[in-house]
């Protein structure tokens, strides 16, 4: 598709859009931006009890120091997951930082404690050092890489010194450095190339040197030429900046020109998705996360000034309570360590606040769409049927994930949504969008006794030496695959008199067997282990469309107009 206006950009680079901008109003000084560091703590320190509570802190227990508390406490799963030995971090980071109003600062039980938890991540390994994260024998690069990851830097912190330990490290780092997942996840190369640097150094070897150039040149390979890292098939901007923060790690162990050229251009596209309100990401990208990892952004700040104004705009996000819950059993690891490493290398010398420029931005590779207009910032997924975020004057307007159906079809009732089509049909210019397709069925897949026996049957057999085949069919039916529904949608945003009118109308043959009908703010319909978090802006009303839907003749279409 041709660009069809010239103050549409296909570009990421700051310095190439238009030069007419409003600044933000959340303008502060210098000593406010560095008072504002300790909400990284506060928010991080908050989630301390809830990781104790998932350990087993027994010393006499044979899982003394497991963080799968299903597994060891209720013993409702049969294995415990490894990616849980990652808590060992914050906890490490906890003990060790001075943080003020820090309780857990040089206690000697969390010393103790993520000692325990190094050696049961050690303990649960595979004989080839790998972990499993939700299925028996899975063998999970992720749960394996964020795993040693979280081992190597508690270990450090704490200045262990204990030889089992590092022939496990070892171990682990030569199982990733052979295993090649299923799937484009950019963050899980970076994190398993951030492994491989430390451990190098650590044990000061050069044994990885070939395989660290080999990763990090396969994932620089997945930087599009829009500055963002495959993620599956799309682009994610929260899993993005995990992807900048272990490579700014990276760049700190072992510098270049040329990464730090891919990390700069990767840093100018992130600074496009910190809202006005200080949120980031959401159900308009690839895998609909909140996520946010501000280590990084300290660290490149150091010679990347900008990187700075993303930290401190999300940190007033911070300040007014739009943080996502990230504390359940599975997640809660992850931005914890990461608050807590930006507490530590946080950079007092701050810029001035981030402006905004007046000027669409259209990422093509991705398929997402920045309205900007004095005021208001519209957010659009052109690959999810329509999904948006609209804000006016530095507040969320509307969150929206576009239609949705309640289908009965025989026994079964079933959701058509319109984010999950095979085949969009998009028009763009100025002040319109317009994108038209059929709906898609939404992934509905559940487990069952009979499921999870026969998965355990297949893991314990064959499925043992082939965990790669096995996640690639659970990827297909929980993630990638799609199948189109028999209604048809169009979405059409138009800009008018400082407004956006948005309408959508959907068609279909006979509206018989739809029960239910209506617009939500946060509906996604992939497995995603990080989506589906909760923020305070999902409190927005569900728009109900039943009573409309029922009073349509057959073949008539459903025709929906709004103004924001």
């Amino acid at each position: 598709m041709q660009n069809p206006h010239p103050s549409i950009t296909n570009q990421t680079n700051l310095s190439d859009i238009e030069s007419d901008s409003f600044s933000s109003k959340n303008d502060i000084t210098n000593t406010q931006k560095i008072q504002m560091r300790d909400l990284f703590a506060q928010e991080a320190l908050a989630q301390i009890p809830k990781i104790l509570t998932l350990l087993d802190r027994n010393l006499h227990s044979p899982t003394y120091g497991c963080f799968d508390r299903n597994f060891w406490h209720y013993k409702i799963i049969d294995f415990p997951s490894g990616m849980a030995q990652e808590f060992v971090l914050p906890l490490a980071l906890a003990y060790s930082l001075e943080i003020p109003n820090n309780p857990y600062y040089l206690q000697e039980m969390i010393h103790k404690w993520v000692e325990a938890g190094i050696l049961y991540a050690a303990k649960t390994a595979h004989i080839d050092g790998s972990c499993d994260d939700y299925f028996p024998f899975e063998r999970a690069s992720g749960a394996t890489a964020f795993s040693l990851l979280a081992s190597i830097e508690s270990y450090q912190i704490l200045g262990l010194n204990n030889y089992k330990i590092l022939s496990f490290f070892e171990k682990r780092a030569d199982w990733l450095v052979d295993h090649y997942e299923s799937g484009k996840l950019a963050n899980h190369e970076a994190l398993i190339i951030l492994c491989l640097e430390l451990l190098s150094k650590l044990l000061e070897t050069s044994k990885w040197d070939t395989a660290k150039a080999n990763r990090l040149s396969r994932l620089l390979s997945w930087q599009s030429q829009e500055g963002w890292f495959t993620e599956y098939s799309g682009f994610d901007p929260g899993y993005h900046t995990l992807t900048i923060s272990c490579l700014a790690r990276i760049y700190e162990l072992n510098d270049s020109e040329k990464l730090k050229d891919i990390i700069t251009k990767a840093v100018e596209l992130a600074a496009q998705f910190i809202h006005p309100d200080g949120s980031f990401g959401g159900e308009y990208a690839s895998r609909n996360t909140y996520n946010f990892f501000p280590h990084g952004f300290e660290l490149i700040g150091k010679w990347l000034p900008a990187a700075l104004s993303i930290n401190d705009q999300f940190l007033i996000g911070l300040k007014n309570g739009l943080a996502p819950c990230y504390a359940d059993d599975h997640i809660i690891g992850h931005h914890t360590w990461n608050y807590l490493l930006a507490w530590r290398d946080f950079v007092t010398e701050r810029p001035t606040s981030l402006s905004r420029d007046v000027a669409s931005l259209w990422l093509k590779e991705a398929q997402i769409l920045i309205k900007r207009r004095p005021g208001t910032e519209l957010y659009v997924s052109l690959n999810k049927g329509g999904v948006f975020k609209l804000f006016r004057d530095q507040k969320l307007v509307a969150s929206d994930t576009n239609l949705s159906l309640q289908v009965r079809k025989g026994k079964k009732i079933l959701n058509a949504v319109s984010h999950l089509s095979g085949d969009y049909d998009v028009k763009i210019s100025q002040d319109e969008i317009v994108i038209s397709a059929n709906m898609g069925w939404a992934k509905q897949t559940q487990m069952s006794p009979l499921k999870l026996i026969i998965l355990r049957l297949v893991m314990l057999t064959f499925g043992r030496f082939f965990p790669n085949l096995i996640r690639k069919i659970l990827q297909k039916i929980l993630i990638t695959g799609k199948q189109d529904a028999p209604f048809y949608f169009t979405r059409h945003f138009k800009y008018e008199d400082g407004n956006w009118y948005i309408t959508d109308e959907l068609s279909t043959k006979s509206w018989l067997n739809v029960i239910n009908a209506g617009i939500g703010c946060d509906q996604t319909s992939i497995y995603v282990v990080m989506s589906r978090t909760f923020q305070i802006s999902q409190l927005q009303p569900w728009h109900d469309l039943t009573t409309e839907i029922k009073k349509l003749s057959p073949g008539q279409p459903l025709k929906i107009e709004r103004k924001f």
